[in-house]
């Protein structure tokens, strides 16, 4: 462990091979790390780790210059995201493989969700396979464009949240204190809905849509909802990803209004995102009605990502 002076307060960082829980107190490190950064992948800010550091189990650690976290779900092996910092990362990669494997005893050593800029530095190296994961590449949009909807490949779309204007008395408002429990109501709503207690990864989810409507404030992120009636029926949230980027975390709709899903999608993009060149809406985890409502509103590029293990 070594200490850091942090707004007058010293600060206990794990140095690796030692990693700490993540917690709350975590955000400004993390934000510093990720700022320098510029991350591309949606991974990568500490208020999406935050709000599923209990599903996944998430550690952290530092191995100066480079931010490494740790991934240890129940449900598969632990892995690693990639280091956090400037090149060449080769090195350090190679060290945490090999860590995992001998001290760990990981049978498959694994580097998730690597960007391109990463596989850059090393995929001329030996001793190293490098595998893209398509399930987890990010869509990546033009915002103009989901503001917008202009041409004929959008014309379902414009016709579509037309048609819900004319069918509800819909308001936009952005997501405030006063709005977070109606926010949560409808999301036990779509929970039930989706049977979250029989379903464990439903229920995760649910768990992390509330982490992220609860401390929205202190994680420093935006949302969007919109009202019928003056009842909270679809709600996003989201933050800048790097300087240019936003990136879409949650979004939610009546299950028994699931056309609003287009809606909160354009409202909460011309309303909070109107200044970002580009937003990017993660991935679709290989659902293929995922995949399709994805592809459907003409992403500008795939943010590919890739596993990397040793040969």
């Amino acid at each position: 462990m070594y200490t850091v002076m942090e707004r007058g307060i010293m600060m206990t960082e794990p140095l690796f091979p030692d990693f700490k829980l993540l917690n709350i107190a975590d955000r400004t490190f993390f934000n510093r790390a990720f700022e320098e950064y510029q991350p591309e992948t949606s991974e990568l800010t500490f208020s999406n780790l935050f709000i599923w550091r209990n599903r996944y189990r998430l550690t952290w650690s530092v191995q100066d210059p480079w931010l490494l976290v740790l991934v240890n779900p129940d449900d598969e092996d632990p892995y690693m995201f990639p280091p956090v910092g400037p090149p060449s990362r080769l090195d350090i990669c190679r060290r945490i493989l090999e860590w995992m494997r001998d001290d760990m005893g990981v049978r498959e050593p694994r580097i998730a969700r690597a960007d391109q800029r990463l596989v850059s530095e090393i995929e001329s190296a030996a001793g190293l396979r490098i595998d893209p994961v398509r399930d987890h590449f990010d869509y990546l949009y033009k915002s103009e464009r989901l503001i917008k909807l202009d041409g004929r490949k959008y014309h379902s779309k414009r016709n579509h949240i037309n048609q819900m204007k004319n069918r509800h008395e819909l308001e936009y408002s952005p997501i405030s204190e006063d709005l977070v429990t109606d926010c949560l109501k409808l999301t036990k709503k779509w929970c039930d809905w989706r049977k979250c207690k029989e379903n464990p990864k439903i229920r995760t989810e649910c768990e992390a849509v509330h982490e992220a409507l609860l401390g929205w404030k202190d994680l420093g992120l935006s949302g969007g909802a919109i009202r019928i009636g003056g009842a909270v029926s679809a709600f996003s949230v989201g933050e800048m990803l790097n300087d240019r980027t936003a990136v879409i975390h949650i979004e939610k709709a009546d299950p028994d209004i699931p056309q609003l899903y287009s809606v909160i999608n354009q409202q909460f993009c011309e309303h909070a995102w109107y200044g970002a060149d580009f937003i990017n809406r993660e991935q679709d985890l290989g659902e293929p009605g995922l995949r399709k409502a994805k592809l459907s509103y003409y992403p500008e590029i795939l943010v590919e990502k890739f596993e990397i293990r040793l040969a």
